[in-house]
């Protein structure tokens, strides 16, 4: 029988290692160390210090970033998680210099990093300039709905809380009268309930406070119609927003993204879940980081930019034609018009196979399917009736026709009523021949449509899924971000900068460090 030396994976061992060569070359971890340690500048944070004369001496901020830039890019957001691999990883400790910060430290140097995380997101867009990762031709942005700190079960407008909080008051008003019978009246002793009923008092009453204090101190939120919309008390910054799994309550991560290493140009946690209010100012951040990098005075003029059907509105596509960008923002039905796209429904109405012939729709009657009789200008209908002239200029709101209708109720027991008919209230069918069409200039929604429904701009738009959605799969699926931990959009928007922040480094390593 063959003899093999045992082994055991749970041993401790002591030994002399050399923190500098855990840092294996080309990996993640040796980028940030080089990053951090040669190439920013992160004299912005020592704003955050009062320590010059008297204090104990704080952990270096390179130290932090390192170890905060690395936990993210495992996914681990924890503060307390954070201090533990701190001082259970060779990595982490090789990172640190040897040194564990403790989880109040970091957790306060991150709520603290709403100023420098700017500073620190342009130095490394500008390496990422300077290594030639930046395309400067395509930018494509897209958002992500996340969770944050915040329940949405505390989500009312002002005329509800104090609905609830009268509520709140009433039953405490009642359950103080229960707690009175224990002393008053003369019943057994029950200390299990007692108790229970006390703590129950003291939830409650903490509730009618919280509600009270925030009623005090906050004004109710307006929207875009100027009309009351539903505040948090738990993070009044964030709001309601419905998703594919459920409404939640949260932020709208955005993301600028340049299309030729899908490096993050910009980002930015929203407060707003509807995607059309963000791209204006996603846009005006995106040219200022551009330009502070040194891509000229105007970064996005005539640079193509795509989004999807959710940015479509009228005022974004007015100011990318004010400001010369070659936008590609489709409407919601561009795939209806899109022929590549006609047979997409074929299987709406079962998951394995096409509806049954029963189920499908029967195409309606067109005028094509009208006779007309020059001689006395009239039409005859599949079913043979004869439908007369009734208007020869009837104005309408898209022009002028000439119309035509059948006189008699022939239409009401007509075997081809429901492919002829529209709605089975409709009495009569009619045609309408346009004889003067009128040429209204084109709205920026109708040149919109106009530019993505041709074959070079499905190409272009065909782009945007490949160039910003690897992004957030990356952020999302491989960071794990499912959801913000901090409160205020302050704190969240540092989070999702420093996510984004990981995310560039990475690319930095796999172009431009190899």
């Amino acid at each position: 029988m063959a003899k093999y030396i045992p082994y055991n994976c749970n041993q401790s061992l002591l030994v002399p290692i050399t923190l500098s060569q855990h840092l294996y070359e080309g990996s993640l971890q040796e980028t940030i160390h080089i990053i951090v340690e040669e190439k920013l500048d992160l004299s912005a944070f020592d704003a955050l210090y009062k320590n010059d004369d008297t204090g104990r001496p704080a952990i270096h901020p390179k130290v932090l970033v390192k170890v905060i830039l690395l936990a993210y890019s495992y996914g681990i957001v924890g503060s307390r998680r954070i201090e533990q691999i701190c001082r259970t990883n060779v990595i982490f400790l090789a990172l640190a210099g040897g040194i564990a910060p403790d989880h109040s430290t970091i957790a306060a140097f991150i709520g603290a990093m709403n100023e420098p995380i700017m500073d620190l997101f342009l130095q490394v867009l500008l390496i990422c300039e300077q290594m030639d990762l930046l395309g400067g031709t395509h930018l494509a942005l897209d958002g992500c709905k996340l969770p944050s700190n915040a329940s949405k079960n505390w989500s009312a407008t002002h005329k509800e809380l104090k609905k609830r909080r009268g509520k709140l008051r009433e039953k405490l008003k009642t359950l103080l009268n229960q707690h009175g019978k224990f002393d008053t009246q003369n019943l057994d002793p029950n200390i299990v309930r007692k108790a229970k009923l006390e703590r129950q008092i003291k939830r409650i009453e903490r509730q009618a406070k919280r509600i009270e204090t925030f009623l005090e101190a906050e004004e109710p939120k307006e929207g875009k119609t100027k009309k009351e919309i539903q505040s948090n008390i738990t993070d009044n910054q964030s709001a309601k927003m419905p998703t594919a799994h459920g409404v939640i309550q949260g932020y709208n991560a955005q993301a600028m993204v340049d299309d030729k290493h899908q490096i993050i140009v910009h980002a930015e946690a929203m407060g707003d879940g509807q995607d059309s209010a963000n791209l204006i100012p996603m846009a005006k951040a995106s040219a200022e980081n551009l330009k502070q990098i040194g891509k000229g005075q105007a970064p996005l003029e005539h640079i193509k930019l795509t989004a999807d059907c959710s940015y479509h509105s009228n005022d974004n596509i007015e100011f990318c034609e004010g400001q010369n960008i070659d936008a590609y923002i489709p409407d919601a039905n561009f795939r209806k018009r899109d022929e590549r796209f006609k047979g997409q429904n074929r299987f709406k109405d079962g998951v394995n196979k096409p509806p049954k012939d029963g189920q499908r729709k029967q195409p309606k009657f067109q005028t094509k399917d009208f006779t007309y009789e020059a001689q006395s200008d009239t039409f005859t209908c599949p079913n043979g009736c004869t439908l007369t002239l009734e208007t020869k200029q009837h104005k309408m709101r898209s022009g002028i026709f000439r119309t035509y209708r059948i006189k008699d109720d022939s239409c009401l027991n007509c075997p081809l009523r429901n492919k002829c008919l529209t709605t089975g209230k409709t009495r009569q069918r009619y045609i309408c021949l346009p004889l003067f069409k009128e040429q209204k200039p084109l709205n920026p929604s109708q040149r919109m449509q106009r530019k993505v429904d041709s074959i070079y701009g499905k190409v272009i738009y065909g782009l945007r899924m490949g160039c910003v959605e690897p992004v957030f799969g990356n952020i999302r699926h491989n960071k794990q971000l499912d959801r913000f931990t901090y409160r205020g959009k302050d704190k969240v928007d540092v989070q999702w900068k420093l996510f984004s922040l990981i995310h560039n480094i990475e690319k930095i390593a796999r172009y431009g460090m190899a």
